[in-house]
C-alpha cells in the first residue's frame, strides 16, 4: 500500500472484482488508455506455486466466506459457483465456452415467461467473435445450435473422454445430435501458452496455462498497459456525493481502511456480493441501498440446475481421463409446447472426481456406507451426464441482508431459493433424456444428483427505472457514473454455460464507457 500508483489521484475508473468480466473491463479501459484501479478480494494467484493436481489441495480457490442460505432449495455455495482471487470463477471453471441463443434475449415474446433483456444476440454477436478470437476458443467446424455455427479460432480437443465417447454413442442410438463442446481451452499453442495435454485438472486450476483464465489472459495484458491491481482488498462501501454520484470506494487490507476515488466505478463482483455492496452502502440520498429505486437490487437471482446422473457400465470409463467436458448436446434447449414446460436446457458428458463423486453422493444423493463403498469401488465403471437448465426469474429468489455482520462489519449475505413448477417440469424431463442416453449406451443409470451452478440475476438490467437495476450497457439507472457489469445483469438465465456471455457483455461495456468518456459524457 505505501508503493501505490493512483492511491493518491482520482483514478478514471474504478473495478471491483477481478474475474471473467473485471478482467475484460481492466484490460479493455486501460488499453484505451484510462487510469484503471481493479480491487479484488483474494490473491494474486501463482499457477505453477497455488494450484495443485489434487481435489483437496485447491478449495481456497472458491469463495468461502459465510453466507445464509433459505428456501425450499436452498443454494450450494463456495467453490461450485464462485472464485476468490484474480480470475474469479475461470481459475476453476470448466471452460465450457457456448453463446446464448437469439430467444434467450426475447423469451417473454418468445415463449410468454420471465422477461426480455433490452439487449439483443446481434448486439452481442459481435463480442462474442472478439472474446473468442481474443482467448483462441477450441471447437468444431460446424456448431450444430443456435445462430452462430462455427467454425471457431482454434481446432476442436480430441481425443474425446471415454465418458464423451459413451454420450456420443447413446446420442446417436436415440436419433438425437451431439457435439464436440466449444472450449476456452487450447488445443494448440497460442500467446505463450502450451495445448491442453487433458490432464483434466481443470477445476484445481490449469497448471500449464492451456485453459483460459482471465488471471493468465486479460489481468496481465491490463497491467501492461497501466493497470494497478489491488489484492487481498476487501471493499466495504460504494461512496456517494450530495449529487447521487459514485466517488470512489473504500476498502480494507490487513486490518487497515483505505479510499480510492475514481471517476467511475464499475462492480464486476459475484452476484452475491454486488448487491450485498450496493444494499450495504446505503446513504441519506439513496436510503434503500444504492442503484435501488426499483427495489430489484437483489431480487430474482437465478442458478441453473445441474444435476448429475451417474451411471454404471460393464467396461471402465475413468471419469478423471481427460477435459472434464469434451462432448454435449442441446437439442432440447429451445422451447417445445410438448414437453408441459418453457424453456431448454443443455447436458453436458462431465468427468468426476473420486473425492468429488463420493462426496456428491453421500451428501446429495443419500448414499452411505456399504453402498457408498461398493460403488467407489467401481469408480472407473461410471459414466457421468450433467445438465446446465434453464431457471426462470422469481423476485423472492433473492440476496438480502441478514442481521449478523462479517469481520468487515458488513452484514453477510442471506440467500434465498426455491424452484418454481417450470423448472421442476424441466428438470424431470432433463433426467429422463439422460437416463435414456445412457440405457442406449449401454449403461445402467444408479443415482441422481441434485445440484445448481452458475449464479445469475440480482441486478437485471432493462430499459425501465422502475423494473430494472441498470440499462442495456450496464449503467446504472439511479447513478450515471455507477456501473454494475456481471452475471448480475441478467435477465434470464439461459440454457447454456453464461461465461462467454459474460465477457462479452463486459467489452460491450467497456466500449461505451470509452465511448462516452471521449464526448465527456462520464
Amino acid at each position: 500500500m505505501n508503493r501505490r500508483k493512483y492511491g493518491k489521484e482520482i483514478a478514471d475508473v474504478c473495478i471491483i472484482g477481478a474475474g471473467a468480466a473485471g478482467g475484460v473491463l481492466a484490460y479493455e479501459l486501460s488499453k484505451a488508455g484510462m487510469k484503471a484501479v481493479v480491487i479484488e478480494a483474494g490473491p494474486f494467484w501463482d499457477p505453477q506455486t497455488d494450484f495443485a493436481s489434487d481435489e483437496l489441495s485447491t478449495r481456497h480457490l472458491g469463495w468461502q466466506d459465510t453466507r445464509l442460505v433459505n428456501g425450499q432449495n436452498p443454494l450450494k455455495l463456495g467453490k461450485n459457483n464462485s472464485g476468490r482471487g484474480v480470475g474469479g470463477g475461470t481459475t476453476h471453471f470448466t471452460g465450457v465456452f457456448l453463446r446464448f441463443h437469439e430467444d434467450d434475449f426475447k423469451v417473454r415474446s418468445a415463449d410468454g415467461v420471465a422477461d426480455d433483456w433490452p439487449i439483443t444476440y446481434e448486439d452481442l454477436a459481435p463480442y462474442y467473435d472478439k472474446i473468442e478470437r481474443d482467448i483462441a476458443v477450441s471447437g468444431p467446424k460446424n456448431f450444430p445450435w443456435g445462430p452462430f455455427r462455427g467454425p471457431y479460432p482454434y481446432p476442436e480437443r480430441e481425443p474425446l473422454s471415454a465418458n464423451s465417447e459413451i454420450f456420443r454413442h447413446g446420442c446417436e442410438a436415440l436419433g438425437i445430435q451431439s457435439s464436440v463442446a466449444p472450449l476456452a481451452i487450447l488445443s494448440a499453442p497460442y500467446d505463450g501458452r502450451p495445448p491442453c495435454i487433458n490432464r483434466g485438472f481443470c477445476n484445481e486450476g490449469c497448471m500449464p496455462n492451456a485453459k483460459f483464465s482471465t488471471l493468465i489472459h486479460h489481468i496481465p495484458k491490463a497491467i501492461g498497459f497501466g493497470a494497478e491491481v489491488l489484492t487481498d482488498c476487501m471493499v466495504t462501501q460504494v461512496l456517494v456525493d450530495e449529487q447521487g454520484q459514485a466517488t470512489g470506494v473504500t476498502f480494507v487490507n490487513e486490518g487497515q481502511t483505505y479510499e480510492q476515488k475514481a471517476r467511475i466505478v464499475i462492480l464486476s463482483s459475484f452476484v452475491i456480493e454486488t448487491p450485498r455492496l450496493l444494499l450495504h452502502s446505503a446513504a441519506s440520498r439513496f436510503p434503500g441501498g444504492l442503484a435501488n429505486s426499483s427495489g430489484m437490487v437483489g431480487k430474482a437471482i437465478m442458478p441453473h440446475s445441474s444435476h448429475d446422473v451417474y451411471a454404471k457400465f460393464n467396461e471402465e470409463i475413468r471419469l478423471y481421463k481427460g477435459t472434464p467436458v469434451l462432448a454435449l448436446t442441446q437439442e432440447f434447449y429451445g422451447s417445445n409446447p410438448k414437453r408441459g414446460f418453457a424453456r431448454g436446457y443443455t447436458l453436458n458428458a462431465h468427468g468426476a472426481r473420486p473425492i468429488g463423486m463420493a462426496k456428491a453422493l453421500a451428501v446429495d444423493a443419500g448414499v452411505w456406507g456399504e453402498q457408498l463403498r461398493k460403488t467407489m469401488v467401481d469408480y472407473n465403471y461410471y459414466g457421468r451426464i450433467t445438465l446446465v437448465g434453464e431457471v426462470l426469474p422469481q423476485k423472492q429468489n433473492q440476496v438480502t441482508l441478514a442481521k449478523e455482520k462479517d469481520e468487515y462489519g458488513i452484514p453477510r449475505a442471506n440467500v434465498s431459493f426455491s424452484y418454481g413448477d417450470n423448472d421442476l417440469r424441466l428438470i424431470e424431463h432433463a433426467v429422463g433424456k439422460i437416463a435414456e442416453i445412457f440405457e442406449a449406451a449401454g449403461g445402467t443409470p444408479e443415482f441422481t444428483v441434485p445440484d445448481t451452478a452458475h449464479l445469475m440475476g440480482g441486478c437485471r438490467m432493462g430499459d425501465h427505472p422502475d423494473t430494472s437495476v441498470v440499462n442495456g450497457f450496464c449503467q446504472s439507472h439511479d447513478i450515471r457514473n455507477l456501473f454494475i457489469c456481471s452475471a448480475a445483469v441478467f435477465v434470464t438465465s439461459g440454457g447454456a454455460n453464461p461465461t462467454n456471455t459474460v465477457m462479452a457483455i463486459a467489452a460491450r461495456t467497456a466500449d461505451y464507457i470509452i465511448e462516452k468518456t471521449k464526448k465527456q459524457e462520464l
